[in-house]
């Protein structure tokens, strides 16, 4: 169960692994741009820009599947509507026993 502050910060960190993505890619074409580029330095800058990019992608998704699962109602981490919905309807049930036996005692009641 991931709660709530857990998962802003799970966001917080996949902003900044966006950022380092995005110093990665910027460094990379910083290196290719200059006369004398460095291609080991411009690789190293591309392998770790598609490394974080494959975290990111990872960690969205998993957020992504966790939202897909709190807004179609299915049962899911740190819910509580599961067991809301069983209440609120055991409650109708027991205002139709009630309204029922009331029912019942009035009919026993009436005068033939």
């Amino acid at each position: 169960m991931t709660p709530p502050m857990e998962r802003i910060q799970i966001l917080e960190t996949i902003e900044k692994d966006i950022i380092v993505c995005l110093q990665s890619a910027g460094q990379a074409f910083v290196e290719l741009s200059k006369e004398k580029s460095s291609v080991k330095q411009a690789e190293a800058q591309t392998q770790q820009f598609i490394k974080t990019l494959g975290h990111v992608e990872s960690k969205l998704s998993e957020q992504i599947n966790y939202l897909t699962q709190v807004s179609t109602g299915q049962p899911h981490e740190g819910s509580g509507y599961a067991s809301q919905k069983v209440l609120q309807m055991a409650w109708h049930r027991l205002e139709h026993a009630r309204s029922r036996v009331n029912e019942l005692e009035r009919i026993k009641n009436k005068p033939r």
